[in-house]
């Protein structure tokens, strides 16, 4: 793109940001909290652009002050001058173009949002049950090296150890844009604990992440909700077995249905188990959305097929292996222990790479 289509295009974001700004102190956007709080998202959205618009127009007239001072200037020493300011220009001209690149790739909407997180075991048996629990711990040592809060929402013990299923909720900063890319079939390569002989078995579980839906998101209406209560199981205390604090309920038009029973209060239970049906219909929706929008273009990193197997974990090659963008880390140990960060860059750099691919197609 030229530097007058470039700036074209900052020119019309500005303009937005402006507009926005303008309706963000309109009584009757304030009055109506829904639209306010979409306008203040897409505020704090547009600013970086807006400060890069500005910075790069500042570059851009120094340049052509630099070049008329080449031009017309007899003094050599301020010519000389002039020169070197102009390539320091130019530098950070160029610095500018790679950032203003990657800041006008379409964002997701729901990177900023917060998410609820489902890990259930699959094949296997106890031994998927034992690597739902060490996902669920790599993934809560994550979660406190980031300073993100985390809770558990609902579990379900296995057999002898570990989880059949466990389900939480993670807030904090861009949680959902770091952590989409985790959704899917998780492989393990290991010898379990049972095996006498020595031989590696194949195991497998799921992790669903779904977007936390915000009732400003997605309006749950109650009259389509069936309430049971029933008496929660497992470890938990003198409560456990005595009173019906564990809460179930059902969507009846979907037929979906959301467990919550580690908290003592029914109250409190009700409402997590609200925000996991809200958040799962949210994302039924936003599937069924981007579906028709985009079916002729799958990606390569795709957040949608949950039955898809995205990443290998072989503890004898100590390796940790991702079938999407096929990069491999010899770190098991580390990784298992939270260290998780070089893989989320790598899938959140393919998704920018490919979603600047599909822009530049776009221009043609």
């Amino acid at each position: 793109m030229s530097d007058k289509g470039l700036l074209n295009k900052l020119e019309q974001i500005a303009i937005k940001y402006d507009e926005i700004s303008k309706q963000m102190v309109d009584p009757d956007v304030i009055n109506d909290m829904k639209r306010y709080v979409s306008l203040n998202k897409e505020y704090k959205e547009l600013t970086e652009v807006v400060n890069t618009y500005n910075s790069y127009k500042d570059i851009l007239d120094n340049i052509e002050n630099a070049k008329s001072i080449l031009q017309t200037e007899t003094d050599s020493e301020f010519k000389d001058m002039a020169r070197e300011e102009l390539e320091e220009f130019q530098r950070a001209k160029t610095d500018l173009d790679e950032k203003i690149k990657w800041l006008l790739i379409p964002k997701d909407p729901n990177d900023n949002k917060n998410v609820i997180m489902e890990i259930r075991s699959g094949t296997g048996g106890d031994e998927a049950c034992i690597f739902v629990e060490d996902v669920f711990r790599m993934f809560t040592m994550f979660f406190k090296e980031k300073s993100w809060n985390f809770e558990v929402l609902n579990s379900n013990e296995g057999g002898t150890k570990g989880f059949r299923e466990i389900s939480l909720s993670i807030s904090g900063e861009e949680v959902y844009g770091k952590l989409k890319f985790e959704s899917g079939v998780h492989r393990v390569q290991r010898v379990p604990e049972t095996e006498s002989q020595g031989r590696v078995h194949t195991s497998a579980i799921t992790v669903a992440v779904l977007p936390e839906a915000e009732e400003v998101d997605f309006e749950l209406n109650l009259t389509d909700v069936k309430k049971d209560t029933f008496r929660a199981s497992g470890a938990g205390g003198q409560h456990v077995n005595k009173t019906e604090s564990a809460v179930r309920v059902t969507h009846l038009p979907t037929g979906t249905v959301v467990e919550c029973q580690d908290g003592r209060s029914q109250h409190k239970n009700y409402e997590k188990a609200l925000k996991v049906l809200r958040s799962r219909l949210y994302q039924a929706e936003e599937e069924r959305l981007d579906k028709e929008r985009a079916d002729e273009r799958k990606s390569l990193i795709s957040t949608g097929d949950r039955s898809a197997k995205i990443r290998t974990y072989n503890y004898p090659q100590g390796r940790i292996t991702d079938h999407r963008i096929n990069k491999t880390i010899y770190s098991l140990s580390n990784f298992m222990n939270g260290d998780i960060q070089e893989m989320i860059d790598a899938l959140i750099m393919a998704e920018n790479a490919e979603k600047l691919n599909e822009s530049k197609l776009d221009e043609v």
